[in-house]
């Protein structure tokens, strides 16, 4: 007989199968309601085993909803595995409306205020940025050029470099090292970064963002990338904005005013729009560039942090290098801080639709009126049906590393992605890359891919994302903080350079899914207050993809 205490996990009273918590040898015997299950085969932690017979074509369920189906009979003792199930997931349909869900107590977090930038329009940011973006790729070398001149003198600097490393490697080869005694050595590592002082104390940085995309490709996806683009510069984290445009591109100047004065009709931040063709020579540009720059800068500098309710924040959702644990403790520890939120008038932001295949009859039930509840399950099957039509439905969501780590099967991968959500109802439907309006959770449709999801809900209003993984992985975005959880201790023990919160002590027991929640959401008010900065911020991770909507999952 094996302790079951933190060994295996049965999800849902209605579950035909186990998590197993860590690896349990084949052999193993496992008591489970009353019954003992000898173990037919090794399961690795984080996989799952069968508590009964299965026949061929048999339904598997975890988190209690339809997860897969069996391609052969199944021994009870048996891993789940690619090989003998595959995904299934249950058809959805227009349902009644079930709002009513339990609240969290929130008198912890009630009278919490962060300290925020104030905007003119009511939001309030957690940083205060300069942007500088391309109108079209052709501007991206601009871009960089700009960069390179402004980032260093102004003492914007983040990232290490590695100069002195490079500097031992030649300095090796220069006095005669072999390249065997070059890879074994111990290069110079400096201690501490040197940068320079900030000159404006109160800007965060410049973010310069680059992308492949104005130019070329749909009118629809040229109009996406100027709504996501005035997303960013009527963000909350954003004080001002530079904007190059070549002049003859599809992305034209007057599409992304459109766009701005959508997401905010009375705008009056410093825009620079600056069409190289109309300019001229390259050194016209660029001085003028840097002259209108700086000069919003000055302006940008002059703004300071005041207390701000928390209702003020906006939390996208995120998850990225998922694992078999991520359902069961950092997930679900995400869904408790939405609720807290939610709670007291704040906005969270659920996305990467084809991470909810399998559980859209719930969410769609959630959604607060029949005409939210319609569009969202447009926007699902709209978009599996364009994954299909090119070979690829939302079945072949789960990524190699998702599959080694147990994700066997999207829906098993999406019913533990939606714990995220938590238990409110669904405010709003969103459509890339419509913007945050309502106090609730929000759904926005995105692809489940790290990057491009993250970078839609930091354009739809996300003034903090909360990216939980189980693998590790550095994603971050350029304006707003990224905050990484992991799902394991072991992985936040091996990567705790990229990793900020540890969820799992709720695998090992030590700590519930609330405290793991209470303390995720008071680190998170620190970094709004710019007390705390996380790892991604830290290491300058300014991930950029915006979405083409030819399909990406």
């Amino acid at each position: 007989m094996t302790d079951s205490i933190h060994t295996f996990l049965q999800i849902h009273p209605h579950d035909n199968v186990l998590v197993a918590l860590q690896d349990i040898a084949k052999g193993t015997v496992v008591p489970f309601n009353g019954d003992n299950i000898t173990l037919l085969t090794d399961v690795a932690a984080k996989h799952k085993f069968t508590i009964t017979e299965l026949a061929l074509d048999q339904e598997i369920y975890m988190y209690g909803v339809l997860v897969g189906k069996t391609n052969q009979p199944i021994a009870k003792g048996t891993a789940i595995t690619v090989d003998n199930i595959h995904h299934a997931a249950s058809d959805f349909k227009l349902g009644e409306r079930k709002l009513n869900w339990h609240k969290p107590q929130v008198d912890k977090f009630a009278q919490r205020t962060f300290l925020g930038y104030h905007r003119e329009d009511g939001s309030v940011g957690t940083a205060n940025y300069w942007l500088v973006i391309p109108l079209v790729f052709c501007e991206n070398r601009n871009i960089m050029v700009l960069k390179d001149a402004l980032v260093e003198k102004l003492g914007f600097r983040k990232a290490k470099n590695y100069e002195n490393e490079v500097d031992s490697l030649i300095n090796l080869y220069q006095t005669g090292n072999s390249v065997e005694s070059i890879l074994n050595a111990d290069l110079q590592m400096e201690s501490a970064e040197k940068r320079s002082k900030k000159l404006f104390e109160n800007i965060d940085g410049i973010k310069f963002l680059t992308h492949d995309m104005g130019c070329g490709g749909t009118r629809s996806d040229t109009d996406a990338l100027c709504g996501l683009l005035a997303g960013y510069i009527t963000h909350p984290n954003v004080a001002g904005a530079t904007v190059l445009s070549l002049g003859c591109q599809h992305a034209q100047a007057s599409i992304l005013e459109t766009e701005i004065k959508k997401r905010d009709p009375n705008f009056n931040k410093p825009l620079i729009m600056l069409e190289q063709q109309k300019i001229g020579k390259e050194s016209t540009l660029m001085q003028e560039a840097l002259k209108q720059t700086f000069a919003g800068l000055i302006d940008a500098n002059k703004l300071e942090r005041k207390p701000a309710p928390i209702s003020k924040l906006c939390i996208g959702l995120e998850c990225g290098g998922s694992d078999g644990f991520s359902g069961i403790s950092a997930n679900p520890a995400l869904g408790y801080v939405s609720d807290v939120l939610v709670s007291l008038g704040g906005s969270v932001i659920l996305a990467e639709f084809p991470e909810l295949c399998g559980v859209e009859q719930e969410m769609s039930d959630r959604c607060v009126d029949v005409d939210t509840a319609q569009k969202f399950m447009h926007l699902m099957r709209t978009y599996n049906a364009r994954a299909e039509a090119d070979g690829s439905g939302f079945y072949a969501n789960p990524s190699p590393g998702n599959i080694k780590d147990g994700l066997i099967t999207d829906a098993i991968k999406s019913a533990g992605a939606a714990k995220k959500a938590g238990n409110s109802p669904v405010a709003a439907v969103l459509d890339y890359p419509e913007k945050v309006t309502k106090p609730g959770l929000n759904l926005l449709c995105t692809p489940g891919s790290d990057v491009e999801s993250t970078t839609a809900e930091v354009g739809s209003g996300a003034n903090i994302v909360l990216f939980t993984t189980g693998l590790g992985t550095p994603t971050g975005n350029p304006i707003t903080p990224v905050i990484k959880l992991s799902t394991n201790t072991r992985i936040f023990e091996r990567m705790p350079d990229i990793i900020d919160i540890n969820c799992g002590t709720i695998v090992e027991g030590t700590e519930t899914i609330e405290q793991v929640g209470e303390r995720i959401l008071n680190y998170v008010i620190d970094v709004a207050s710019g007390v705390a900065q996380p790892k991604s911020v830290q290491l300058g991770q300014d991930d950029f993809i915006p979405w083409k909507r030819g399909v990406s999952l």
